[in-house]
């Protein structure tokens, strides 16, 4: 009943939200900080004893966010009675009241947020429906940490599913479109946007074909981009193309649907061949006039992959459909010749400048979001482009990052502890991580603004009886290295 949910019956359940205290913060406190972490965990027991006996707010905790049962005296004295259940948000059965949307809060560093979304397969108790419409997951979290947060005059949220790309784009965009191929995504999405006062303009079609003609700022996407054989059991992650193809739909036309200067972001999957690096393979999928960033952030073998994405539509590998259902997708693997399924971020900037593509692995754990790092990608390159020749870049003077340790491992020799290896470090952002030579090391020493990159190169050439050009030659590909990741910058 998605599509009763109107935006004067979200104006009266937001007043009753609000009355309760049920917004992110409020659950936070009420529940402290261990049963929120293990809630997040999957394990309710200590969410569920921190709620009981509440009021209002722990009322709403346990029936939309445990999923437990609770009397219709109780509901009906928090929620608007009886529109929370001809517009399906709460089931009646006799006197007893159950969720039926997912209906919870979710909020960012700036404030708090209402979503609604369908049951997961844990509350539901067994198989999601095909038109089934994810909450906040994994994946759009991972989205929303990695996307940037710059002013923009107008936003596409891409495949919207219920909305949580498009409210953290309400922070930085003036303008927001969404659109989606689900009907149900869409009346979900709408009842999002409008509980949270938010005017976003919502189209339904395939893929952007609804966006003929328009080009945009920015552009979200987390498409339907579960690899395997071309089938549809589930809209929200089955897109109906084969393999990677959803994947590389969205990377080869996103760029035609930019601004110029516009940029896309969106996750990714795709296919590791025998014989072939995954980089040539999603580097093939651009077209031309356009900066990109894919950052792998993992790599599944076949069998896991098949068994998380049937337990997460809640299909028990196990049972009868589970062992059909897998054996079916292993046997798509094995002709496909797939030794497993790369998983990421990747950044497009459309640009009439000479393209920068880059491809990299970021499989390591870091703790700060990935959007900050893309949108310093993209000044970085900008930076480089302006100094791409040799001479440029030998006048620029650079310093080490404040963020970058060295790290030095010694072992014992016959004339004492001698270095055997010479670590970089990135202490922010992803962390990254170069090992160095004693000739870097030097170089890096004397990078503190103080002398263009040119003179210090001359220097360390004639201390060490090198060649200066020879040094020159080796050491310019390791500086744009060293820029791109945040190591080296501009004086």
């Amino acid at each position: 009943m998605a599509d009763d949910l109107s935006p004067e019956f979200c104006a009266v359940l937001r007043d009753a939200f609000e009355r309760a205290g049920y917004d992110a913060d409020g659950v936070l406190r009420l529940l402290g900080d261990s049963a929120h972490a293990a809630l997040g965990r999957g394990e309710p027991e200590p969410a569920r004893r921190a709620a009981r006996d509440s009021g209002a707010l722990g009322s709403l905790i346990r029936l939309f966010l445990l999923g437990d049962t609770l009397p219709e005296r109780e509901v009906r004295a928090i929620l608007p009675w009886p529109e929370s259940v001809s517009t399906g948000v709460v089931r009646v059965d006799g006197d007893d009241v159950r969720a039926g949307l997912d209906v919870r809060p979710y909020g960012d560093d700036q404030g708090s947020w209402w979503v609604f979304a369908d049951l997961d397969s844990d509350l539901l108790g067994g198989q999601v429906p095909a038109d089934h419409v994810l909450g906040v997951g994994h994946a759009s979290l991972s989205l929303a940490r990695a996307t940037i947060r710059r002013p923009v005059g107008s936003v596409l949220d891409l495949g919207t599913g219920c909305g949580v790309q498009a409210l953290h784009a309400s922070r930085h965009a003036q303008r927001i479109t969404a659109t989606d191929l689900s009907p149900r995504a869409l009346s979900l999405a709408r009842a999002t946007f409008s509980i949270n006062g938010l005017d976003v303009e919502t189209r339904q079609g395939t893929w952007f074909e609804p966006m003929a003609g328009r080009r945009f700022d920015q552009v979200v996407c987390n498409p339907p981009f579960v690899v395997g054989p071309s089938r549809v059991d589930y809209t929200y992650r089955d897109s109906g193309l084969a393999g990677d193809d959803a994947s590389a739909l969205v990377v080869a036309a996103l760029p035609e649907y930019l601004a110029r200067g516009g940029v896309g972001q969106l996750l990714a999957s795709w296919l590791h061949l025998p014989g072939r690096d995954w980089d040539e393979r999603v580097t093939a999928w651009l077209p031309g006039g356009v900066d990109a960033w894919f950052v792998q952030r993992d790599v599944a073998d076949p069998d896991l992959y098949v068994g998380t994405w049937l337990r997460d539509a809640g299909i028990d590998p196990r049972s009868p459909e589970g062992s059909a259902r897998a054996s079916a997708w292993l046997d798509w693997f094995a002709e496909n010749k797939v030794a497993g399924v790369g998983f990421g971020f990747v950044t497009i900037r459309r640009t009439d400048s000479e393209p920068r593509i880059v491809c990299e692995d970021l499989r390591h754990a870091f703790d700060d979001p990935l959007g900050p790092e893309a949108a310093g990608w993209l000044d970085r390159i900008d930076w480089l482009r302006a100094h791409s020749s040799p001479d440029a870049l030998l006048r620029a003077h650079l310093r080490v990052a404040d963020s970058v340790v060295l790290e030095e491992v010694s072992a014992s020799g016959d004339e004492g502890w001698e270095a055997v290896v010479r670590r970089l470090h990135r202490t922010d952002g992803p962390g990254w991580q170069h090992e160095i030579d004693e000739l870097v090391r030097a170089l890096l020493a004397g990078c503190s603004g103080a002398l263009p990159l040119g003179d210090l190169l001359e220097l360390l050439a004639a201390a060490h009886g090198v060649a200066t050009d020879a040094l020159v030659v080796a050491a310019l590909p390791l500086v744009d290295e060293l820029v791109r990741h945040g190591m080296l910058v501009p004086a």
